[in-house]
C-alpha cells in the first residue's frame, strides 16, 4: 500500500514540475491552439500538455517497475507484455505530438492505433474469453484479436474526442484510471495497479492547469496516450472469470465519450460527411446550448461519470448473468441521459436512416439506367438513332423537358424538343441545367438544356444531370468527316418527339427531320 501512495503523490510532483515547463516551451515552438470556429478559447493556449502526462506517469512507472523487489519480480514476469504495453503506448504518444506539432491525416493516425493494438495482440495482450457466467465462459478463439482491436481502438478515439472542454477529458480519464486501479487492486495485479495509479497522479496534477480557465490544452499527444493506455490496461486487467466486470467498468467510466463517439460518427453517417470530420454537435455542446457554463458543464460530465462507475460497482458484487443485467441497466440510463440532453434524437435518428435506405435504393436505380443508357447509346448509328436515345434517356431519368439548340452566324436557333407525355404527379418544382456540345471547327454551337423534376431533392436531380451529361459526353454524334449535323430542326417550342417515361413512343402529330439522316 506504501507504494500505492508514493507512486501517486510522486506522479503528482512530477506533472505538478512538468506542466509549468512544457506550458513555457510550447509558444515558443508554436505549438498553441488559436480561437477557432470549432473552438471556445478566446486566446492561444499551449496544446502538448500531454508531454507532462507522459513523463510524469511513465518516470514514476519506469522507476518502481525496475526496483529489485516484489513488484520489480512481477514486472519480470510478464517483461514482455509490459514492455509492448508501455512500447506501444509511447509510440502512440509520438503520433499524437507529430499531429499537434505539424499536423497529420485522419487516416495515418488511425492506421497507427490498428497497428498499436495488433501488436498488444501480438504480445499476448487480448480478450481471450468473456465469462457471461462462472462456469461456462465464451472463449472468442481468434476473434478475440479483433475485438481487441476494436475495443482499443475505439476507446482511443473516444478520449481523443472527448477532449473539448477545458478539463474534460484529464478529469475522465483520472476516473476510468481510477476504476482500472481498484479493478487491478482487488484481483492482485500490482503491475496494473502502478500502472494506473501513476496516471491518475500525473492526470491530478495536470488538472491543477488544465481545468477551466485552462492554461494548457492535452493536445492529441495526451488524449490518444490516455485513450490508449485505458483500453490496453482495461485488457491487461482482465481474468477468464471476470471479463466482463473488466470490460464494462472501464466502458462505464468512459460511457459518455465512448457513446458521444458512436452517436456522432451515425449521425455524420446519415449526413453521407466523413467519419471524422469535427463538428459541434457533441454532448458537452449539448450542455453549453442548454445554457450551462464551460466550468459547469465539466463538472456535470464528472458527476455523471462517477454516477455510473458506482452504479457499476455493483457488477462486482453481483454473479453471472445478475452483472450482464446491471451493465445494460446503466447503458440505458446512459442513453436516456443523451436522450434528456438532447445528444441524440431517437425519432430523427430512424428517420435518416430511412432516408439514407431510400437514397441508397435511389442511387442503386440510377447507376442501373445509366449502365443501360450506355447500352442503349453504343448502338446507336446515324443522327435520328441518337435523338431516340436522348428521349429515351430523358424519359427513363424522369425529364421535364430537353431542348437540344443549334446557334448559326447568322443569328437563327433551331431547336429539337421532347416533353415528358404528362407530368409526375405530385411534382411541381423544377431544376433547369444546361449543357453545351463539344463541336468541331466550323460547326455551329449546340447546347442541351434539360429541365428536371427536383421535388425529391435537389441531389438526385443533380445526380441524373450528371449522369445525363456524362452520356452526351461520351457519345456526341460524329457523322464522317468529323463535323457534328443538327439532328432535326424545328424554329419554334412545339414538340418534336414524345416519349413516357417507360421508353422512346414517337408521336403521329411529331415535325419530320428538315436534314437526311446521317
Amino acid at each position: 500500500m506504501t507504494t500505492y501512495v508514493a507512486v501517486y503523490f510522486g506522479s503528482v510532483l512530477v506533472a505538478l514540475i512538468a506542466t509549468p515547463i512544457v506550458i513555457w516551451i510550447a509558444p515558443r515552438i508554436g505549438a498553441v491552439d488559436r480561437p477557432g470556429v470549432r473552438t471556445i478559447h478566446e486566446r492561444p493556449i499551449p496544446r502538448i500538455g500531454g508531454v507532462a502526462i507522459f513523463v510524469a506517469a511513465m518516470s514514476l512507472i519506469v522507476a518502481v517497475l525496475c526496483i529489485d523487489n516484489v513488484i520489480g519480480e512481477a514486472f519480470r514476469a510478464r517483461w514482455l507484455q509490459m514492455t509492448m504495453l508501455l512500447g506501444t503506448a509511447s509510440f502512440i504518444f509520438l503520433v499524437g505530438l507529430v499531429d499537434d506539432l505539424r499536423g497529420l491525416p485522419a487516416r495515418i493516425k488511425f492506421a497507427a492505433e490498428v497497428l498499436a493494438a495488433v501488436g498488444l495482440c501480438a504480445a499476448g495482450i487480448r480478450i481471450e474469453a468473456i465469462g457471461l457466467t462462472s462456469d461456462l465462459p465464451l472463449h472468442l478463439g481468434h476473434a478475440g484479436c479483433v475485438l481487441t482491436v476494436l475495443w482499443v481502438v475505439g476507446l482511443t478515439n473516444a478520449v481523443n474526442l472527448s477532449d473539448g472542454l477545458d478539463g474534460l477529458a484529464a478529469g475522465i480519464s483520472a476516473i476510468a484510471c481510477g476504476v482500472i486501479a481498484v479493478l487491478a487492486i482487488h484481483g492482485g495485479n500490482t503491475i496494473m495497479a502502478i500502472l494506473a495509479l501513476a496516471l491518475v497522479g500525473s492526470l491530478s496534477g495536470f488538472l491543477v492547469f488544465n481545468f477551466n480557465p485552462a492554461k494548457v490544452f492535452m493536445g492529441d499527444c495526451g488524449s490518444l496516450f490516455l485513450g490508449y493506455t485505458i483500453a490496453a490496461s482495461s485488457v491487461m486487467c482482465m481474468t477468464k472469470s471476470s471479463a466482463i466486470v473488466g470490460l464494462a467498468l472501464p466502458a462505464l467510466a468512459l460511457g459518455i465519450p465512448i457513446f458521444d463517439t458512436l452517436f456522432s460518427m451515425l449521425r455524420r453517417f446519415l449526413e453521407r460527411r466523413s467519419l471524422f470530420a469535427p463538428d459541434r454537435s457533441h454532448f458537452h455542446h449539448r450542455l453549453l446550448d442548454m445554457g450551462l457554463r464551460q466550468r459547469h458543464a465539466v463538472l456535470a460530465i464528472y458527476l455523471l461519470t462517477v454516477l455510473f462507475t458506482g452504479l457499476g460497482l455493483f457488477m462486482m458484487v453481483c454473479r453471472d448473468i445478475s452483472a450482464l443485467i446491471v451493465f445494460v441497466c446503466i447503458l440505458l440510463l446512459v442513453v436516456l441521459v443523451f436522450r434528456v440532453v438532447g445528444a441524440v434524437r431517437l425519432r430523427q435518428t430512424l428517420a435518416g436512416l430511412k432516408e439514407k435506405h431510400v437514397l441508397n435504393q435511389c442511387c442503386r436505380q440510377e447507376r442501373a439506367t445509366f449502365e443501360y443508357l450506355e447500352l442503349r447509346f453504343d448502338r446507336v448509328r446515324d443522327a435520328s438513332q441518337w435523338w431516340d436515345a436522348v428521349c429515351e434517356a430523358a424519359g427513363r431519368m424522369d425529364f421535364a423537358w430537353v431542348s437540344l439548340k443549334t446557334t448559326y452566324p447568322d443569328g437563327r436557333i433551331e431547336e429539337e424538343i421532347w416533353r415528358a407525355s404528362e407530368p409526375k404527379p405530385g411534382m411541381s418544382r423544377l431544376v433547369t441545367v444546361t449543357i453545351p456540345l463539344a463541336a468541331s471547327n466550323g460547326d455551329p454551337p449546340r447546347r442541351f438544356e434539360i429541365a428536371i423534376w427536383a421535388d425529391g431533392s435537389l441531389e438526385a436531380a443533380n445526380r441524373r444531370a450528371t449522369l445525363f451529361g456524362r452520356l452526351i459526353d461520351e457519345h456526341s454524334p460524329q457523322p464522317p468527316g468529323g463535323h457534328s449535323t443538327p439532328v432535326q430542326r424545328l424554329t419554334d417550342r412545339s414538340p418534336g418527339r414524345y416519349h413516357d417515361t417507360a421508353g422512346p413512343k414517337e408521336d403521329t402529330k411529331s415535325a419530320k427531320a428538315l436534314t437526311p439522316p446521317i
